[in-house]
């Protein structure tokens, strides 16, 4: 009878890992209804689980931590364009939110994504926990990016009317007359 036990709760975990591919690392308490067996490790790990919900990590731990993720494994250059990362920071708790700053967010591939997501929890112990990550683009905030500046020669000067040296500009004051 035990064996049963072992093998239903064997299977529950590999049913629990394959389905919920997300909530990998989470706890997976047993408790048993009729005896109550179980009841104090589930509160220790809703407890646990509360504790990791509600952290905040602080922007200069995470950017440490994103320089060497970098460094482990650096972002794809596809069509030749490098994304940089720039700066990473948590925006929010309940669940635990990030932005990622970067170049050509657009380009960054979700496999990448997933490797960042991957690693905040095993880096920061947050198994089990969703977390959301955002990945905003720089140049998104620049108002300039898609305009051309016209820059000012002579040649465009004089083609305009503007720089004539022959022409007599008119007397500042009385005695220039």
């Amino acid at each position: 009878m035990e064996n049963e036990k072992q093998e239903k709760l064997k299977d529950i975990r590999e049913k629990f890992t394959r389905l919920l591919p997300q909530l990998r690392g989470a706890p997976l308490v047993t408790v048993s209804a009729k005896t109550g067996r179980g009841i104090d490790r589930l509160h220790s790990a809703i407890l646990d689980a509360h504790k990791i919900w509600n952290r905040r990590i602080t922007t200069s731990l995470l950017n440490r931590w994103l320089i060497s993720m970098l460094e482990m494994h650096p972002p794809p250059a596809p069509g030749g364009r490098r994304i940089r990362l720039r700066y990473m920071t948590q925006v929010k708790t309940r669940p635990p939110s990030f932005v990622v700053m970067c170049s050509h967010a657009d380009l960054l591939p979700t496999s990448y994504e997933r490797y960042l997501v991957n690693g905040l929890r095993e880096g920061f112990k947050m198994p089990g926990t969703p977390i959301r990550l955002f990945v905003r683009s720089q140049s998104d905030k620049n108002p300039y990016a898609n305009k051309k500046v016209k820059r000012v020669t002579k040649l465009n000067k004089h083609m305009e009317g503007k720089f004539q040296k022959d022409v007599k500009r008119p007397a500042r004051n009385k005695r220039e007359k």
